[in-house]
């Protein structure tokens, strides 16, 4: 599902997609993107992604948290697996549980994870 809502973004470099699971329900989604009220245009002239652009992972964490739901315990899958600056934000979220499936080219993100006890997953789609 997550695969599916990365659909959604308009960036042309790498769409992402995040879904917040908590109890079996989905409470967020999220996909890659410029904040509310912009043009959906993510890369500049030069094709490099604008410093504004918002992850997937910031997006649905952020929509919980303006929804008043909390995300502590939730588990949180992701289309690629999680920057450093977005792993802060899962942390501080208290979701407990991060399950991707491309790994980014830098895994600085993905060993604070684990730093913080946070259980991730890697489970490659591309095989199945």
């Amino acid at each position: 599902m997550a695969s599916i809502w990365a659909q959604n973004s308009y960036c042309k470099r790498r769409q992402v997609g995040a879904l917040l699971v908590k109890n079996k329900m989905i409470i967020s989604d999220g996909y890659n993107g410029t904040p509310s009220g912009f043009e959906n245009v993510c890369e500049d002239e030069n094709n490099k992604t604008k410093p504004y652009v918002l992850h997937a992972e910031a997006n649905a964490i952020t929509k919980v948290a303006k929804s008043g739901n909390s995300s502590e315990g939730a588990t949180l899958y992701v289309t690629t697996s999680p920057c450093l600056e977005c792993s802060k934000l899962i942390i501080q979220s208290g979701i407990k549980r991060v399950v991707y499936s491309v790994s980014y080219r830098v895994d600085d993100g993905i060993n604070l994870l684990k730093r913080a006890d946070i259980e991730v997953v890697h489970i490659d789609i591309t095989n199945r």
